[in-house]
């Protein structure tokens, strides 16, 4: 599956210009006002943000600190005109990973996406969960007192899902579309974490009644 990138850029020519040179490597989601991009971000799962610093209403950093408050740690890119030291620690501070400033070469916008995305891919390591340590690149978790379990592709990206954002409890219609194929039903998520559930531990994934599932923390 292609990874996600939510694209925050109100300028009616150069967004949809991003959107199609970018929608090579990625699924992109288009959003005109920093107000779209948060209920996007809010009701979507994305792999990386890339966010315009100057926006109608709401202001990019605005954006970005508020969806820091909300504990949601998906790496995001601000793009801005505005090339001075200052701003770009403003824009940082806000909590951005990355800077760029316009006008910019596509090649160098791509290569930082890749980096960010790297950088938070959990790739070549292992991610803590309680006593048990998840390797998303080797399809396994290590159990605390029987050693590596395997995992089969859906339970391995639906855990690196629900790892990618410990903090965040995600609806079982945000766990479909970031973990299945189209076409799957909403039951198959209750499935998927009943197996993952009966190859570790049932504390791994815990139910938040009424809303879905976040990541437990197993003994």
């Amino acid at each position: 599956m292609s990874k996600r990138l939510l694209l925050v850029e109100d300028d009616p020519r150069l967004g949809p210009i991003m959107r199609d040179v970018l929608t090579a490597e990625w699924e992109v989601t288009l959003c005109p006002s920093a107000e779209e991009g948060l209920a996007a971000a809010a009701g979507g799962v994305f792999d990386v943000m890339v966010c315009d610093r100057r926006l109608p209403g709401m202001s990019g950093e605005d954006l970005v600190s508020t969806l820091r408050s909300r504990r949601m740690s998906l790496p995001i890119l601000m793009l801005t005109a505005l090339g001075q030291v200052h701003d770009k620690v403003e824009g940082l501070e806000a909590g951005a990973n990355d800077y760029l400033v316009k006008p910019f070469e596509f090649e160098e916008l791509t290569a930082r996406l890749r980096a960010l995305t790297r950088d938070y891919s959990g790739a070549a390591a292992g991610i803590d969960i309680g006593g048990w340590v998840f390797y998303p690149d080797d399809s396994c978790i290590e159990s605390p007192y029987a050693g590596r379990i395997m995992l089969t592709g859906a339970e391995t990206t639906l855990l690196a899902v629900l790892a990618t954002q410990p903090q965040r409890t995600f609806s079982r219609e945000q766990l479909l579309t970031a973990a299945f194929e189209h076409g799957a039903s909403v039951t198959t998520v209750d499935t998927y974490v009943h197996y993952l559930r009966r190859k570790t531990d049932r504390d791994l994934i815990t139910t938040v009644r009424g809303v879905g599932y976040r990541l437990g923390t197993p003994a």
